[in-house]
């Protein structure tokens, strides 16, 4: 860019900032919205096990229904979040592709196997999809626990098609709390001490 491009020394200085922390690549990683994610699939995984193991509802997949809410407070706290940062890193862009990429693989995967009839392969299908963004992003900040967290949902999804069905549910609730609860801690004190 050119001198004459910026209209006040105020742009230059953001224009020069904005490279800085493009550069940097600035770790802003709060862990929020993996504990978010990491306690409410535990707590629909847990609740849909025992609402269908003990027959206590014929509906028990309709508590995933609450992951909605999840999706609504993410938006809205996602909102407020860009309202505040100054520059969006590659970094961010990278992610939010890798999150978009995983959601449209989950909803295609649960699309497909419904329809096939194929339920006793949706529960692994899923743990190895968990694995992905967790994984990648986990290399994208260097942070080891995310890595390993993605290890772990691989391993159970292997696992996982060694038991029955109605078991396999139990395996998500493992993977998140391995994958996305305990990394969402640890990423909310490595925040705290960056920042």
């Amino acid at each position: 860019m050119s001198r004459e491009q910026f209209s006040s020394p105020q742009d230059s200085l953001q224009f020069i900032e904005s490279m800085i922390n493009k550069a940097q690549n600035r770790f802003n990683e709060n862990g929020h919205l993996y504990l978010l994610w990491g306690w409410v699939i535990f707590a629909c995984s847990v609740l849909h096990f025992i609402l269908s193991y003990w027959n206590i509802s014929k509906n028990a997949q309709y508590v995933w229904f609450l992951t909605w809410g999840a999706l609504i407070y993410q938006t809205i706290y996602i909102a407020r979040k860009k309202k505040r940062v100054r520059v969006k890193t590659y970094t961010d862009e990278m992610i939010g592709y890798v999150w978009f990429v995983f959601i449209m693989l989950m909803v295609l995967i649960g699309f497909i196997t419904s329809k096939a009839g194929a339920w006793n392969i949706m529960y692994p299908l899923f743990l190895v999809l968990y694995g992905v963004p967790t994984f990648l992003i986990g290399v994208f900040i260097k942070f080891a626990p995310l890595q390993i967290g993605a290890a772990s949902c691989w391993i159970l999804a292997l696992a996982s098609t060694f038991v029955p069905y109605q078991f396999q549910v139990l395996f998500i609730s493992l993977a998140v709390i391995s994958a996305w609860v305990i990394p969402g801690y640890l990423l909310r004190s490595r925040f705290k001490n960056q920042n």
